[in-house]
């Protein structure tokens, strides 16, 4: 692609949202990678991906876990803002939200119901079932069938929806056969009730067992540019063609956010005039075609500052300079 093309289309598209993305600190966008380069860069070739063969969706998608209140448990302290930030992140291009039941628990598909519904056209939504919640900050894996059967019912009652487009196993449950959890879900898709299917915090091998009762197109596992305990299954998806799904893209709350001070990128970020979180989540598009990066906030400015992410572009020896940053941190 020819640099000046590259430039004039970035600057056309920044115009529309200059303000937002200012204030984020993303000042200077790098030119254009090398044609060599492309299948590494957030080019207009690498911006999207075609999760399951047939869903066009935009790589940097939104999790909306974060729009919950104190221990991911009950509606958002601020209803009204949380669905002024869903709402955004549509408008800044997001057509793929990230969801599950087990978020409030419930309240998070309800909330993104009464913010967009009637959905617009190409929005994706996914959700996840198999987690039950006893109380704030506990997680349960429900994995029977019959459990699982009538969550899906549930999951489109919440959301409105005739048919989920992903529904992902939130996790696998040890005291339930995997055969025998995805055998209604291969039911429930059958029946017109799901589109694909996807699994959440998962070894290769385990993705292996359940493409033989399923199709699967998509993993969801803790990764960020400090945390590769799940490389072999980005390197499987890549190889399968199926989505990657970072969780925790930009690390997550706490000690191990990106965003707390004295981490070993803040110097390299300066350089480019950008934040620490932008400049991991520039990494991660960067990484991997099949990665679909799903970074979920309650604020409307971390919201602008994370879409921005998606138009830096880092030259493959910025990549790697970043690379043995992290590696080394």
């Amino acid at each position: 692609m020819h640099n000046d093309v590259t430039r004039r289309t970035f600057l056309a598209a920044l115009s529309a949202t200059a303000a937002g993305v200012l204030t984020g600190g993303l000042q200077r966008i790098l030119a254009a990678i090398p044609e060599a380069s492309v299948s590494m860069s957030m080019s207009k070739k690498g911006e999207t991906f075609l999760l399951g063969g047939d869903l066009l969706v935009n790589r940097l998608g939104f999790g909306a876990m974060r729009l919950t209140g104190e221990g991911i448990w009950g509606w958002p302290p601020d209803r009204e803002n949380a669905k002024k930030v869903l709402r955004r992140a549509v408008e800044l291009g997001v057509n793929f939200i990230d969801t599950a039941d087990a978020y409030g628990p419930e309240t998070n598909e309800l909330l993104i119901a009464e913010a967009l519904y009637p959905y617009p056209k190409g929005l994706i939504i996914a959700t996840k079932g198999g987690n039950t919640r006893p109380g704030p900050g506990q997680w349960v894996q429900n994995g029977r069938p019959e459990y699982l059967a009538q969550a899906v019912d549930k999951n489109l009652k919440r959301l409105k929806l005739e048919r989920i487009d992903l529904w992902q196993l939130h996790r696998i449950d040890r005291k339930v056969p995997v055969e025998e959890s995805l055998g209604a879900i291969k039911k429930a898709q059958d029946a017109g009730k799901i589109r694909h299917v996807g699994l959440s915090e998962v070894t290769v091998a385990e993705i292996e067992q359940a493409k033989k009762v399923v199709p699967i197109v998509s993993i969801q596992n803790r990764y960020n540019i400090t945390d590769r305990e799940s490389e072999a299954a980005l390197n499987y998806c890549e190889k399968e063609k199926m989505g990657f799904i970072p969780w925790a893209p930009i690390g997550g709350g706490g000690t191990r956010s990106l965003s707390k001070a004295g981490n070993a990128l803040e110097a390299e970020a300066k350089r480019h005039n950008v934040s620490v979180v932008q400049l991991a989540l520039a990494w991660l598009l960067q990484k991997s075609p099949v990665m679909l990066p799903i970074p979920g906030t309650s604020s409307l400015a971390h919201l602008e500052e994370n879409m921005a992410a998606a138009k830096l572009q880092l030259t493959p020896d910025e990549w790697k300079r970043i690379e043995d940053l992290a590696r080394g941190s």
